[in-house]
């Protein structure tokens, strides 16, 4: 019977939560390669993704790759990028948790069921300006917790845009 109890927990956390490393400089300078994260698979259960969060998906061209990245756009927006600087639905983005610049994007509509995510290191970054807006199907989890190396250990918040 206990080992019944511990299966039944063991994969009971593995549904909710996994970890996951980091691989790039994609998300620098706020996620660097080679650290490790815990992910919450259950963080969607209950509702959607939101602008600045960042997670972890499934690549839409090769289901054998895991991205991170933050989310940027929800469906049904229209991004584009002029001069450095993110517009949503014609206003411009506030992104402080970005380095260096962002390369022009034409208008892009972000279909209902898929996201647009970029890296924090627009330079060094493939992402849905590259491959096109991410389906919501392909997304793991949410980004809970930076715990290795431990000298870096902190929580992963989400940047929050005021309404």
């Amino acid at each position: 019977m206990t080992l019944v109890v511990a299966l039944l927990i063991f994969f009971g956390v593995q549904a909710i939560i996994e970890s996951r490393v980091v691989e790039g400089s994609s998300m620098e300078a706020n996620l660097h390669d080679g650290q490790r994260l815990i992910v919450v698979k259950a963080a969607y259960w209950f509702g959607e993704p939101q602008r600045g969060d960042v997670i972890i998906f499934t690549h839409p061209d090769d289901p054998q790759r895991t991205l991170v990245k933050r989310v940027i756009g929800l469906p049904g927006e229209q991004i584009e990028i002029q001069d450095g600087v993110v517009y949503i639905d014609g206003s411009p983005l506030d992104e402080p948790y970005i380095t260096g610049t962002t390369s022009p994007l034409s208008r892009t509509a972000v279909p209902e069921g898929y996201y647009f995510v970029m890296g924090d290191n627009r330079q060094a970054s493939s992402d849905s300006r590259s491959w096109g807006p991410l389906p919501e199907d392909n997304i793991i989890g949410r980004v809970w917790l930076l715990y290795w190396p431990l000298s870096d250990w902190h929580l992963v918040r989400g940047y929050s845009y005021a309404d």
